[in-house]
């Protein structure tokens, strides 16, 4: 019976063939390299006598060659000029068939996250590789995360994401996004850095600049796709979905900024130093960093926006258009020193807006799926090596650092949560309740961008590097396993307030409807909230983006053509047969002028059909406005937003 706890065993004849090919590729550069090493020294031992004799060797080997080089060869072996593409490919396709095997046991994906099978995956892979080389494995290196593996993954989450719950809750996610890496960053590092005091622990020599840099690497929250799609599956409530979304989205940029300022401080060598301008100047730097990133990924999205507009006709050109300008705002961002993640995600925001209205219905199915390809390859990779990365010697434990590192997060990470929620709920309309602030404070997994910054550590600054490499490792290990494997069970435990993702139609109407209508409302009574100014910004995008980015003359959807033929087809034969249904004074226009200019007649009739009809449903909506209009004068009179006069005083 235990042989059918997996798929059955030909499903994964070619895992270890597949890992074979893969420690021979690896191992063979450098087995030559060792070959050429050891090959070296022995002639270096070699008494002086024998080296005419070995010259005299080497020039008839050379006579050999150059007659041999002039003859065809049948077969040649040049592995040095594909070695990178080629090992690159056998990543990706091992990533790939990784992949296919963790989903052809259905009940798996519900036990453990797929990230927890890729480390596992690669901690085989790198322990196989280290077990026949006795080397440590090839380690990913982290300009290569941060140049290549990252973009991708972020541009598909800024480019999928919902954008109005995104800004109905951006206060939130900013305040929570913002001071929550900042929290935790600093509390950890001054906790480690206490723990450093003790000399029984052995850590007097990393000092407090070492360790709030590694607080600020190890704050670098990263929620998994997998986490995120088991709340997807629980259908959690919107606004605490957004919550841990925007994290997820923000949290990697704010503490690579962090980093980098860190970085420089740690630069100067003493603490001593650092002057009260260096600090103020670390937060300007912050504050421009993280703004100037989004302002760069605004411009590249209208440029790109303006420039699909004009590709009608060489349409097979609109996803490299896509694509190439938000990897260039990602680069120029970098370039400057600006937050290439802020850049990157403000792009695909700005972008799909305009971009999708004017790009074909193919080029728009392309866009989709190649972007969640190169997101899911690149997560998948960043995984998998992380797993190898694990195997080999360039380890130092520290039983005190690790344990206290461990502890240190988790208590921080409450402290935050709890601390700076209880803030945000004084100014929220709905709050977030307990048993979501427990989830968002179970959701804090460490991931690849933790991972990337501990390489990233220059070693002549930290001497300790493999220490912080190791509790680095520690901290992902924990989270993605232990809190990744059983926050789904919590969620059905804690029985977290649910929604209906899908809204229909009829929800979607009225609640454009209902926007206008509280935009209406506290323009009257004065007030200014987000409902005003997403009214004002949808006004002056249509006056004047719109114009400026969308072509005219847009190609219509054929299912948006067969609609309205069937529309106009019903509308005609409901006139000439007499029976009007309750719904035929919502006909457009373009239809009735359609059915005027075919039968002139028709469409008098018509209006005279459905001006009893018409009143009624302005008679209807008149009544649901004014419901409105008395639960939300209400609610703000609730809130204190207005006093009641008092009788003494008029």
């Amino acid at each position: 019976m235990a042989y059918h706890l997996f798929v059955p065993p030909n499903a994964w004849n070619w895992l270890p063939l597949l890992l074979l090919l893969v420690v021979v590729v690896f191992r063979f550069p450098g087995a030559a390299c060792d070959l050429n090493v050891s090959s070296n020294s022995t002639s270096h031992s070699e008494p002086k006598a024998h080296f005419a004799a070995a010259a005299a060797a080497a020039a008839v080997a050379t006579t050999a060659s150059s007659e041999q080089d002039e003859r065809l060869p049948v077969f040649s072996l040049d592995y040095d000029y594909v070695q990178i593409p080629y090992e690159v490919t056998l990543w990706i396709l091992l990533a790939s068939l990784a992949k296919i095997g963790f989903h052809l046991y259905h009940k798996l994906p519900g036990l453990m996250p797929e990230s927890c099978l890729l480390i596992i995956v690669g901690a085989l892979v790198g322990g196989i590789i280290f077990g026949t080389d006795h080397k440590s494995p090839p380690v990913m290196d982290s300009s290569i995360y941060f140049l290549y593996l990252l973009p991708p993954i972020v541009l598909e989450g800024g480019y999928f994401m919902p954008t109005r719950p995104f800004f109905e809750n951006i206060g939130s996610i900013l305040w929570w996004s913002g001071m929550g890496a900042l929290l935790n960053a600093f509390g950890i590092g001054l906790s480690l850095y206490l723990i450093c005091q003790v000399k029984a622990f052995g850590l007097s020599d990393v000092n407090l600049l070492q360790n709030l840099l590694f607080g600020s690497m190890i704050s670098a929250v990263d929620p998994v796709a997998a986490v995120l799609a088991v709340f997807e599956e629980a259908h959690v409530n919107e606004q605490l979905y957004m919550m841990i979304f925007g994290e997820a989205l923000l949290n990697d940029g704010i503490s690579v900024v962090l980093y980098n300022i860190l970085i420089a401080f740690t630069k100067m060598h003493k603490f001593e130093d650092i002057e009260p301008v260096d600090i103020l100047a670390g937060f300007a730097r912050f504050i421009v960093v993280g703004v100037g990133g989004v302002f760069f990924g605004i411009i590249f999205g209208f440029i790109s926006a303006f420039i699909t507009r004009f590709t009608q006709n060489i349409s097979a050109i609109e996803p490299l258009i896509v694509f190439m300008f938000s990897y260039l705002s990602y680069l120029a961002a970098e370039t400057l020193y600006l937050s290439g993640i802020l850049a990157i995600t403000a792009c695909a925001v700005t972008m799909k807006k305009y971009v999708e209205e004017n790009v074909s219905q193919t080029s728009y199915t392309t866009i989709k799926y190649f972007m969640k390809m190169l997101s899911s390859v690149s997560e998948t990779l960043i995984f998998i090596f992380m797993g190898v990365s694990t195997v080999g010697k360039d380890h130092e434990w520290n039983w005190a650092f690790v344990c206290f590192t461990l502890i240190f997060c988790q208590i921080w990470r409450a402290i935050s949560v709890f601390a700076l929620f209880y803030v945000s709920n004084q100014f929220r309309t709905f709050p977030f309740t307990v048993k979501d602030q427990c989830i968002i404070f179970y959701s804090g997994l460490r991931g690849a961008g933790s991972f990337s910054l501990a390489f990233l550590l220059p070693l002549s600054l930290f001497p300790r590097k493999k220490m912080f490499v190791t509790a680095t490792l520690v901290i992902i290990y924990f989270t993605v396993f232990i809190q990744g494997m059983t926050i789904g069970p919590l969620v059905r435990y804690l029985d977290v307030k649910k929604t209906n993702k899908k809204e229909s139609i009829n929800e979607e109407l009225h609640t454009r409807l209902m926007d206008h209508l509280k935009a209406g409302i506290e323009d009257v009574c004065g007030q200014w909230s987000h409902y005003q100014v997403r009214d004002k910004f949808k006004k002056f995008d249509h006056k004047y983006l719109r114009k400026i980015l969308i072509r005219e003359n847009q190609p219509k959807s054929s299912i948006v053509s067969l609609y309205k033929k069937l529309e106009m087809k019903q509308a005609i034969e409901m006139v000439e047969t007499g029976i009007l249904s309750t719904t035929a004074f919502m006909i457009p226009l373009q239809v009735a002028s359609k059915i005027s200019a075919t039968s002139p007649s028709l469409i008098a009739t018509l209006i005279q059909q459905t001006e009893k009809q018409g009143l009624v449903f302005l008679q209807m909506m008149i009544a649901v406005m004014q419901s409105s209009f008395q639960l939300h004068l209400n609610h703000m009179v609730e809130q204190g937003h207005f006093k009641k006069e008092d009788s003494s005083q008029r």
